[in-house]
């Protein structure tokens, strides 16, 4: 059992919270003068800003976004790779309320044709009025103010050196209730929506995360996230939400972990963190790319809190990671799944501190038939066919979780339906989508999406709605199939998707999973099927065997299934685009793009230059010369 842990956080709620109040006041919240935000830069050393220093250096930014012309209200598009970048400016935006609208930088130069497309799209969704980025990246987005129409400059945060000019206004009053930024939605099962954040609905779960989630200690925390800050769990859970509470923060360049998932833990020892979350394949990825000779070098005692959300957890992943990382002190009752998405601001449920992990083996064949949560007696699970599923806690105070059917009525405590969330904490809508936003943020609750049931108010996430499979009338979540399946030698763990198509009589199953390189295909899609017929009594009508990066994905990792399902019916799954043509396809895609981009800054500055002498000599300038 754990021991409770006692914090020392703010107690009370402070409803004229935003984000400017939270600079402001971490610098006197905690009583650690060195206490902070740390950024591990990408050749290995780090810098600190102290909460003093990091409200000088926000309100730096804020005023030199002032004087491009921004003032509150506007959107802003930022893709920015770098974290100490990221954080810095988009702090210094909110401050003064310009509205940050966080993208994902390009990943690759494989589907540098998609991610321009699908980037334009949504900064045109947005309604962008200016781009802020690195010059890393400059190269290949100057193209996007030619396809956005809203979209008027692009200006890199090198930029912002030294003492803003004179001519910055001073920044706009905030209040709670001002959106704060715009978070579009990774889109795993539909087209991605802009959730419009408000500072109120953060501080609300900011303070729910910290107080009673976490129930930090802010003068012995330390918080170290990898996580992409264009997406919330990055961004809420370890930009603002600590600024709540005053907690201090480590960032890891989400790139570094990429290309070795060991610094996440190696800086976790390194500097004592005592807190940490992750996605479910971030877990398995860890413990598969750490090996033991170095976990025996690290030292974990002091880690308190693994945060397990985002995507569904796999028992077996998280049992495996805690076991891998148990050498270097890691204890066993650390793991703390969480339920969340965007449109609950961030976090729904947490589990008790004062419980270890906690799944529910259940009755397969009642599970898949009825809808209904039977658990199934230790003595009787090797006879019968069970499903298992991680318990995600429970809800905050002052907020609700209920489990509604497809009518909209309650269900009873282990009775599958849909997850439904209120409280302070929903976001205030999809930005500009009235049909959207009526269809999901109710009266009643926000509509999730997600299936799960209730058990004596501990919630049980079981699937999403949308991707459930239904084959001769059993339901059967598809996570509970493709964790099967990423556990075959050969199979590229985290990268199977199952879904269903139209058969001649019935639906059909079909595998779609990405392989290892040098592996036997016709061996492997054997044992693939011989594993779905040993584990689920199901023979797959179609099995896909993939080369790595082909599976789509959202802008934070996740599976896209009803994408996936899509392309394949369409028959262009694996064939989005240059991977046939190699390394030098990649090379030509990357061309065009810096290419076309650079002629696009060209015009742009001429259109520029021309509009400043146009107003110099107009007859309506009064200062002319």
């Amino acid at each position: 059992m754990r021991k409770v842990y006692t914090g020392h956080v703010p107690t009370e709620y402070d409803p004229q919270w935003t984000v400017r109040r939270g600079v402001e006041a971490a610098k006197n919240v905690n009583p650690r003068p060195d206490a902070g935000m740390r950024f591990i830069l990408e050749d290995g050393s780090d810098k600190k800003f102290t909460f003093r220093e990091l409200e000088e250096e926000v309100i730096r930014r804020a005023r030199w976004l002032l004087s491009l012309g921004l003032q509150k209200g506007d959107r802003v598009a930022f893709i920015v790779p770098g974290p100490l970048d990221f954080v810095l400016t988009f702090l210094g935006a909110t401050y003064t309320g310009i509205v940050p609208v966080p993208l994902y930088p390009p990943m690759g130069f494989g589907k540098l044709d998609a991610y321009v497309r699908d980037t334009a799209r949504t900064l045109e969704i947005a309604k962008v009025k200016m781009l802020v980025t690195q010059k890393k990246v400059e190269p290949i987005l100057w193209s996007l103010i030619g396809k956005v129409s809203t979209l008027k400059d692009l200006v890199c945060v090198e930029r912002f050196v030294g003492p803003a000019p004179d001519n910055a206004p001073e920044p706009a009053i905030v209040q709670p209730e001002d959106v704060c930024f715009v978070q579009f939605t990774s889109g795993s099962t539909a087209a991605p929506k802009g959730v419009v954040v408000t500072h109120r609905s953060l501080g609300a779960n900011g303070y729910q995360i910290m107080q009673n989630g976490l129930e930090v200690d802010i003068q012995n925390d330390l918080a170290v996230s990898w996580l992409p800050l264009y997406h919330d769990m990055g961004l809420i859970g370890f930009v603002i939400s600590p600024l709540t509470a005053g907690l201090e923060t480590c960032f890891i360049p989400t790139l570094s972990f990429i290309k070795r998932p060991s610094v996440w833990m190696e800086t976790i020892s390194k500097f004592k963190g005592t807190i940490t979350f992750a996605p479910n394949f971030a877990y398995g990825l860890a413990a598969k790319r750490t090996p033991p000779e170095k976990v025996k070098a690290m030292d974990l005692s002091q880690l308190r809190l693994l945060g397990a959300g985002a995507e569904p957890n796999n028992p077996l992943t998280l049992a495996n990671f805690m076991e891998h990382f148990a050498p270097a002190g890691l204890k066993p009752e650390a793991m703390l799944p969480v339920y969340g998405m965007a449109e609950a601001t961030l976090a729904m449920t947490f589990s008790h501190l004062d419980q270890p992990l906690r799944t529910e083996v259940l009755d397969g064949e009642i599970y898949a038939t009825e809808g209904r949560a039977v658990v199934v007696p230790k003595d009787q699970q090797a006879s019968r066919a069970t499903v298992e599923f991680v318990s995600c806690g429970y809800v905050f105070p002052d907020h609700g979780i209920a489990i509604l059917d497809d009518n909209g009525q309650p269900l009873p405590d282990r009775k599958v339906g849909e997850v439904v969330f209120s409280g302070p904490s929903v976001a205030a809508g999809y930005f500009e989508n009235p049909e959207a936003t009526a269809k999901s943020f109710r009266p009643d609750g926000l509509r999730t999406g997600d299936l799960g049931y209730l058990a004596d108010g501990e919630l049980f996430v079981t699937g999403r709605k949308k991707d459930l499979i239904i084959l001769n009338g059993r339901n059967y979540d598809p996570q509970s199939i493709e964790w099967i399946i990423a556990e075959i030698p050969g199979v590229r763990m985290g990268n199977v998707i199952a879904f269903s198509r139209p058969g001649e009589s019935s639906e059909e199953l079909v595998i779609v999973a990405e392989t290892k390189e040098k592996q036997d295909l016709q061996a492997l899609a054997t044992q693939i099927r011989e594993a779905v017929r040993e584990n689920h009594a199901m023979n797959p009508a179609d099995v896909v065997l993939l080369p790595a990066g082909a599976l789509p994905k959202t802008t934070s990792g996740k599976l896209q299934r009803q994408k996936a399902r899509q392309q394949y019916i369409e028959g262009s799954l694996g064939v989005e685009g240059v991977r046939t043509m190699g390394e030098r396809g990649q090379t030509l895609t990357l061309a065009k793009h810096v290419a076309r981009s650079a002629m696009t800054r060209v015009r742009h500055a001429v259109a520029k230059r021309a509009s400043g002498i146009f107003s110099r000599f107009s007859p309506f300038n009064r200062n002319r010369t």
